[in-house]
């Protein structure tokens, strides 16, 4: 079997190289229009940073495993052919802001079918909005020729910073597919792909609407847990109490479980506002407007963590932070990840430099994302790789990512190079608050009492 994945980036490259190297007889081909990014995947500089894909790329690369920017011979030669390309949310138009811009989709879809003269299965790996496979399947039936064509819907479930242990042990493969003999002949290929190394009953097979709703409605759900620890961590901050100890004894409850429970500045990455937003778009599309508000409260109160945590970075800096040095601790939206796409990191830092605040950013790998996203205001912000260096007259740390790194640094070396009084603002709750109070620092977490000197 030929299997062609035409986009090579979060979804498509690692997903493929997993491919490759668990099905050794199956040719993989991972094709793009970035050449720069296609030339990364050829060398040990992959284009993204996941912990432990350059093995598993290196495993495959050369015997199963081929990246090339010929798009076109790609789809020819191709018989199961994986759609991975960007789908972001529109940002003109008739649902700007919300819905799904599927402009990249409908274009890969009229190559596929320019370049087809074999029948193909279309496996949809992008998440998209539920229905979409029937108009792909309209636009793919348009032609004149014999050839067929079956879309099924195989919606990814990766976490960024573990994507090769989803990969290899996954939760569940989800895989949509028509109920005709045809539809379900092409279901039964991918499952037989899969099954050579995911037990069988981890693969689940729907029609294809259930698993495009399902992939929008599991980041939902996802999503809706990390605002509602988060609305429950400005009550903590209020009350006094602590959201790490109502979160354990809420997670005991074996009906809710302890996972996505941590509060924090927010969630970010790419898929969960896109997806929410999406689903609020879809509801209204169907007249469903207090479903839409019910989701679209989830994406709001995301927003309101990152506003509050700026707030009580001001009021606690007596009411400014104009002329004084911030260093952001963590820029990509998740740890072991260089991925900035919709990172908290981004607003904040942008509120920060509104207000007038000199900004210091440190990461260990998204520095040259964040000098991308920030483009337009460099020349109020200085990246620094070294924390240590980042915090040199600094008057306040704020801990934007979970990296363990921060966890082990020498607080009493920060300490020292900062200004005083010295602030710790922790948007993650991944530090020792109390041996930082005993430093000397003032420290103020989400969702916990402060600990102040002052």
């Amino acid at each position: 079997m030929n299997v062609l994945c035409i986009g090579a980036g979060y979804v498509g490259g690692p997903t493929m190289a997993m491919i490759a190297k668990q099905c050794p007889d199956v040719k993989v081909t991972v094709v793009d229009i970035n050449a720069d990014r296609i030339e990364a995947w050829k060398s040990d500089q992959l284009p993204i940073y996941e912990p432990g894909l350059l093995d598993v790329v290196k495993e495959s690369r050369g015997r199963n495993l081929f990246f090339s920017t010929d798009v076109d011979t790609g789809i020819a030669e191709a018989d199961m052919i994986f759609v991975s390309v960007n789908t972001p949310t529109k940002t003109f138009g008739q649902g700007a802001g919300r819905a799904a811009d599927l402009q990249y989709w409908e274009k890969t879809a009229r190559q596929i079918l320019a370049n087809s003269t074999s029948d193909k299965i279309v496996v949809e790996k992008s998440t998209l909005p539920v229905r979409t496979a029937a108009a792909m399947q309209r636009i793919l039936d348009s032609g004149s020729g014999d050839v067929h064509f079956e879309v099924l819907s195989n919606p990814e479930f990766l976490a960024e910073g573990t994507a090769i242990a989803d990969l290899e042990s996954p939760d569940r493969v989800l895989i949509g597919g028509h109920d005709t003999a045809r539809g379900q002949k092409a279901v039964q290929a991918l499952v037989d792909l899969y099954a050579t190394w995911v037990p069988r009953d981890r693969v689940l097979t729907t029609n294809v609407w259930s698993s495009e709703l399902s992939k929008l409605a599991a980041n939902a759900f996802l999503a809706q847990r990390v605002s509602s620890i988060n609305s429950l961590s400005a009550l903590c901050e209020a009350t006094e109490a602590d959201v790490a100890e109502v979160a354990r004894a809420i997670g005991m409850d074996s009906r809710i479980g302890p996972r996505f429970l941590n509060a924090s500045v927010g969630f970010g990455g790419s898929c969960f506002k896109k997806d929410i937003l999406n689903l609020v778009y879809l509801c209204e599309t169907y007249g469903l407007t207090d479903v839409a508000d019910y989701w679209q409260q989830v994406v709001s109160m995301n927003a309101y963590q990152q506003n509050r945590f700026v707030a009580n970075m001001i009021s606690q800096m007596f009411n400014t932070v104009a002329g004084k040095v911030i260093a952001i601790y963590g820029f990509a939206f998740k740890a072991d990840t260089g991925d900035t796409r919709e990172s908290p990191a981004i607003c904040i830092s942008r509120q920060l430099v509104e207000e007038r605040a000199e900004v210091v950013i440190s990461d260990p790998q998204a520095l040259e994302n964040a000098e991308h996203d920030l483009s337009d205001i460099m020349d109020r912000i200085r990246l620094e790789k070294d924390p240590y260096e980042a915090a040199r007259g600094a008057h306040a740390v704020a801990v934007l990512t979970e990296w363990d790194l921060y966890a082990e640094l020498d607080f009493e070396r920060v300490f020292e190079v900062m200004m005083k009084p010295a602030f710790i603002f922790d948007g993650r709750n991944c530090l020792d608050h109390k041996k930082l109070f005993d430093i000397g620092f003032n420290v103020f977490a989400v969702g916990k009492a402060a600990l102040s000197h002052l």
